[in-house]
């Protein structure tokens, strides 16, 4: 499977598994200085290796690439141990971060892999625009980041892996939601 393949192959997964709506989402890996990344509107049903975008890693991000392209690229260049980046919709993390506060799992893999979830705060018109250097900032040095009302980010050195952090993060968040209605919620 070539790496473009891949890319599509995650992206896919994450409309298949409700991480994504058909439109939604983002995913980019990077090979050298070359960043290949889904374009903007995409549909995760139908991309094709031919719809993918190339970027260059020091170069303002390509026409037709993701609104979120450039928060990609500084992702790369803030940690060049970065390979790929995923962003999500999952309802349960952007549900249990609506507050804008930190997002601590309590459950046994959610502490084991994250500890907390940074949210970074954004009024919803500079999402775009401010997003790109405080979600970087925040994966230079956690595996994910959520933007308040608006879904998550995971890096990784590879796709699998920051496909792991994403489903990871949306199962803790989920069993959070779930413990709260249970009345079973840790008091923090």
């Amino acid at each position: 499977m070539t790496i473009k393949q891949e890319l599509i192959q995650y992206y896919q997964w994450l409309r298949q598994h409700g991480l994504n709506d058909s439109h939604s989402g983002n995913a980019s890996v990077k090979k050298g200085e070359t960043v290949w990344i889904t374009p903007t509107g995409a549909c995760a049903d139908t991309l094709t290796e031919n719809n993918l975008i190339e970027c260059k890693l020091n170069q303002p991000p390509a026409d037709g690439a993701s609104l979120d392209a450039r928060l990609h690229l500084e992702t790369y260049r803030r940690n060049p141990k970065l390979n790929a980046v995923l962003h999500s919709h999952g309802a349960y993390s952007v549900a249990m971060t609506m507050k804008g506060k930190t997002f601590v799992p309590f459950d046994f893999e959610g502490q084991f892999y994250f500890g907390s979830i940074p949210v970074v705060n954004l009024d919803y018109l500079d999402v775009i625009e401010q997003s790109a250097e405080l979600v970087a900032e925040e994966l230079k040095t956690n595996k994910a980041a959520i933007v308040c009302g608006h879904g998550v980010y995971a890096a990784a050195e590879n796709l699998n892996l920051a496909y792991k952090w994403t489903c990871s993060l949306e199962l803790s968040a989920k069993t959070a939601f779930i413990a709260l209605q249970a009345g079973t919620y840790p008091k923090t």
